[in-house]
């Protein structure tokens, strides 16, 4: 298993950070388009009532219409939880940031020579 770097970590969490957000918007936008679409499924189905289609047609219609407002709903929701996610990866990445950048800064200014080949046992606290 490869190590992961400090800088990796902030790295990769910053990119599950834009990742979820942009991913989010992007669901919310499909979400909105959706809620159109039915909303004009529902006047289509108010018009063909008004031309005496047959009422097996205008509520499945009307049927059809609430389904896609549920599909609607139900992709707010995943953004929403996109939403928690992303603020979860940026908690994560404020903790890394508050533990691990007094240390990544000494090592930053570290002069000491052939520091990556050190055994890793030597640096472990008994």
């Amino acid at each position: 298993m490869p190590e992961l770097t400090y800088r990796q970590l902030c790295a990769a969490v910053a990119e599950l950070e834009t990742n979820v957000l942009r991913n989010a918007e992007s669901i919310r936008a499909n979400a909105a388009w959706i809620d159109e679409e039915a909303q004009d499924t529902a006047r289509v189905a108010d018009m063909i009532a008004t031309m005496n289609v047959d009422p097996y047609t205008v509520g499945e219609t009307h049927a059809l219409a609430r389904i896609m407002r549920g599909v609607s709903e139900a992709a707010l929701a995943y953004a929403s939880a996109g939403d928690t996610t992303a603020k979860a990866a940026a908690a994560v990445a404020s903790q890394a940031r508050a533990s691990h950048d007094g240390i990544q800064e000494q090592y930053s200014r570290s002069n000491v020579a052939g520091i990556h080949d050190v055994d890793r046992a030597w640096f472990e606290q008994e």
